[in-house]
């Protein structure tokens, strides 16, 4: 029995370590890091553009993917129902995509509600993404107050919060 809780505890303290290890290089979430000013065209009119400005005054989740990302596929879902259910606000930004038709081809089989943007190198350089998917909190002030990568869950985006 003590040999199984040992190994457990060393399962989940790699876990942290990695964890912690990809979060470094990303833009502190002390909630004193302005979030970079970003202007991007939404995937479904490239002539509306939504900006960092237009979330001012409410949470928000700002989730960076890539088409081509398996763990985003079952990991956006998540964000979305919180979205759709009106538990949260968030916003999808596209990276690192061949064209916006693949973009839409995820997008559409993802039947996503929330808005999706079309991000470029710009926007992943300013947030500092190095991985997908890359998601962070923003307050009211629009201040960085939470990041992560990787896999979220409902109940991990809403701990989050």
């Amino acid at each position: 029995m003590l040999k199984y809780i040992i190994q457990i505890g060393l399962l989940l303290l790699t876990i942290t370590a990695i964890s912690a290890y990809q979060e470094l290089g990303m833009l502190a979430d002390n909630g004193k890091q302005n979030a970079p000013y970003f202007s991007l065209p939404r995937l479904d009119d490239a002539d509306q553009r939504i900006d960092l400005s237009s979330l001012k005054g409410q949470q928000t989740v700002i989730y960076f993917f890539a088409p081509w990302c398996s763990i985003c596929k079952y990991s956006m879902p998540n964000l979305d129902k919180l979205h759709k259910n009106g538990d949260l606000n968030a916003i999808a930004i596209a990276l690192d995509y061949a064209n916006p038709q693949s973009v839409r081809q995820f997008s559409q089989g993802l039947n996503l509600s929330m808005p999706v943007l079309l991000g470029d190198h710009i926007t992943a350089q300013n947030f500092k993404v190095k991985a997908y998917p890359t998601y962070y909190v923003i307050d009211e002030h629009l201040k960085v107050v939470e990041r992560s990568i990787g896999y979220s869950s409902e109940l991990g985006i809403k701990i989050r919060l």
